[in-house]
């Protein structure tokens, strides 16, 4: 049942029961948003939604690689609060680390394009009528991985380039009732982000910090901010782009010893 109590904008973040989407969850929920987190781990979400209102927070559990599970979970919140202002298309193994290139299999090679690139399709395109009407917006959570490489991740990098591609395709063809923008976060540390029975302190070297031009390790608020600022009025010509937010390591050069 729609619950008309709720005069807050309202927004859906995938993946929003661990880490940085966790962390735009609880962002967005302490600046008055009512929030709905899609996620495929049923343990966070319960832990989550115990410290919210129904009526700010509501759970779904799903694949969004499962168009019929993205269906009925867009259904829930046009039923909850009958609008939706914003999507953050977060969800996606966090791991870059696909192996050797020649030992990839295609089940494996799907498996991160199917979460990242396909399940941003999929929740784009189910929210495109409830945005529109509000003019609202969506923001993908890349990767600075799409603009620079390790070994071993051309599965996590293609997925998460396709998506700064289906950024910019998006704002074209949706604007100007509906912004689509990307962020592509650095090093972020999670472990306070995820549930209770797997979180741990960070544990990191002062060289970890200090090779940071920005002089630290990223933390979840800091992608927050900048979806909220993306999602405001005040991002208003703002559309089709893609943001770095990694204390500046891929400004920086670095050389071998």
């Amino acid at each position: 049942m729609t619950d008309s109590s709720c005069t807050a904008r309202v927004a859906l973040i995938t993946g929003g029961a661990r880490g940085i989407g966790r962390g735009i969850a609880e962002y967005l929920l302490a600046r008055d948003w009512c929030v709905a987190v899609l996620d495929i781990d049923a343990e966070a979400l319960d832990e989550l939604a115990q410290r919210f209102e129904a009526a700010r927070l509501l759970p779904l559990s799903g694949s969004i690689g499962d168009e019929q599970a993205v269906r009925l979970a867009f259904e829930r919140v046009t039923a909850w609060h009958a609008r939706l202002d914003l999507l953050v298309n977060n969800a996606g193994p966090a791991d870059p680390d696909s192996g050797p290139l020649e030992a990839l299999s295609l089940e494996g090679w799907h498996s991160w394009l199917d979460t990242h690139l396909t399940g941003a399709f999929l929740c784009s395109r189910s929210a495109v009528p409830l945005l529109r009407e509000w003019h609202g917006s969506i923001v993908n959570i890349a990767s600075t991985r799409a603009l620079q490489s390790e070994p071993d991740s051309e599965a996590y990098a293609a997925s998460k380039g396709g998506l700064l591609a289906l950024t910019h395709a998006m704002s074209v063809s949706l604007g100007p009732e509906i912004r689509v923008n990307a962020i592509c976060p650095g090093w972020i540390e999670v472990g306070e982000h995820q549930q209770a029975a797997h979180r741990q302190p960070p544990e990191h070297r002062a060289i970890d910090h200090h090779q940071h031009p920005a002089g630290r390790i990223g933390e979840p608020a800091d992608i927050a901010a900048l979806v909220a600022f993306l999602a405001s009025p005040e991002a208003g010509f703002i559309t089709g782009q893609h943001f770095p937010v990694d204390g500046g390591m891929t400004r920086r050069m670095i050389y071998a010893d």
